[in-house]
């Protein structure tokens, strides 16, 4: 039976994900040779993965911040919703375009304080031939200063801590947060909003692209219309602590709650329809890419809809669509913060695009996998949001 990701009723579920990782270390080492597909020993050596899969929310408060959700499409519950990341970090680094929230896991860990609650957010620009574009610059020596047009962040609080109650949620709607929450973007809901509309001093914006939109769009008109007597030098109100954000544009994706559940390990047969992605291989791939790619079809295929695959072990690595496009230890940069090794936590199907509703061309969105490395000590640092990494690879590595 699915359980939800998010925090439910006591002290024990708040491990969430991570439940296994206590024993961990008492896992066996796992061979990493790319080579072996071999269904029995792939099963005896991999680390247990936990699936994620998308519904509707039950009810709209369902994925409100302080309920500590896991969810995709929308816009971002922000764990610290008051020192957002800005600046360039908030834009496709190809486009200049303010990039667009993907799905955030809340994956909070047991062995330090300051991880009791923890939620990994990934953006991306929905244009393909920037994501194109960032498949190549990921391969350079040092991919934390290649461009990117996808972004990880990772947020991170105490128990203790002057955003929540330390006491877990009732989850019957009745549970508020403790403050009041920074202004986001009119147009998107997504990033800080500090810049503000010169004329009501109201309306808040993330970018200037993003108040050139809203003003054409609609608030031409509303601005004219908006009462200013006490509002002119508000500049420093904030959004409600507990709504979601007035979101003016429909460039969000559709929003959905993640479930998860233990993979099974039996599964159906191999579907060679292109079910997995809007691509599959062609005659012109070499063996290990065909080989890589049955392998892949064949586990998803233990669970067809699944969008996320977890597993945060020593040993735990991502299912790969193709043997070639992997990276290398030396592709995975270190942590920007404290310079220790990433290691995967989880990666991100393609199966998301048919929930979001993405056309199937050449210039949609697409991908054969998202894998998302994080810090393996996630270390504290002085900024809210310590940005993490993530290696895309495509079904086709010509595209």
């Amino acid at each position: 039976m699915s359980k939800e990701l998010s925090i439910t009723g006591n002290d024990d579920s708040l491990i969430k994900f991570t439940n296994m990782r206590i024993n961990a270390e008492e896992d066996e080492e796992f061979d990493d040779s790319d080579d072996d597909y071999d269904d029995e020993e792939e099963d005896e050596y991999e680390a247990p993965v936990t699936l994620g899969f998308v519904e509707k929310p039950k009810f709209e408060w369902s994925l409100l911040r302080h309920l500590f959700p896991s969810k995709a499409g929308g816009t971002p519950a922000w764990l610290d919703p008051v020192n957002l990341p800005s600046g360039k970090s908030s834009l496709c680094d190809m486009c200049g375009e303010p990039l667009r929230f993907l799905l955030q896991a809340y994956a909070p860990l047991c062995d330090k304080e300051s991880t009791f609650h923890r939620t990994l957010y990934v953006f991306m620009c929905p244009s393909m031939a920037c994501l194109r574009r960032d498949q190549h610059e990921q391969w350079k020596h040092q991919p934390e200063k290649g461009s990117r047009s996808v972004k990880v962040f990772r947020g991170q609080l105490p128990r203790d801590n002057q955003f929540y109650s330390s006491e877990p949620p009732k989850n019957n709607g009745s549970d508020k947060p403790l403050g009041p929450a920074a202004p986001l973007c009119n147009w998107c809901g997504t990033w800080k909003g500090d810049k503000r509309c010169g004329n009501c001093k109201r309306a808040c914006y993330c970018s200037q692209i993003h108040q050139a939109n809203h003003w054409k769009s609609s608030h031409k008109i509303q601005c004219r219309a908006i009462d200013l007597t006490g509002q002119a030098s508000n500049s420093g109100s904030t959004n409600s602590s507990d709504d979601t954000p007035k979101v003016a544009s429909n460039i969000t994706w559709p929003e959905y709650e993640i479930i998860n559940e233990d993979e099974p390990e039996f599964g159906g047969e191999v579907s060679d329809s292109g079910a997995y992605g809007k691509t599959s291989l062609t005659n012109n791939e070499d063996e290990g890419d065909v080989k890589s790619w049955a392998y892949f079809t064949k586990r998803v295929a233990r669970a067809p809809e699944q969008v996320l695959r977890y597993s945060r072990f020593e040993n735990s690595k991502p299912l790969w669509p193709m043997l070639s496009g992997q990276p290398s230890k030396a592709d995975i940069p270190k942590c920007s913060s404290c310079g220790g090794n990433r290691s995967f936590e989880f990666q991100i199907l393609p199966q998301l695009l048919y929930y979001f509703d993405v056309k199937n061309d050449y210039n949609s969105l697409d991908w054969g996998t998202i894998a998302v490395y994080t810090c393996e000590a996630s270390c504290d640092s002085t900024l809210a949001y310590k940005e993490e990494f993530a290696w895309v690879q495509h079904t086709s590595q010509s595209t």
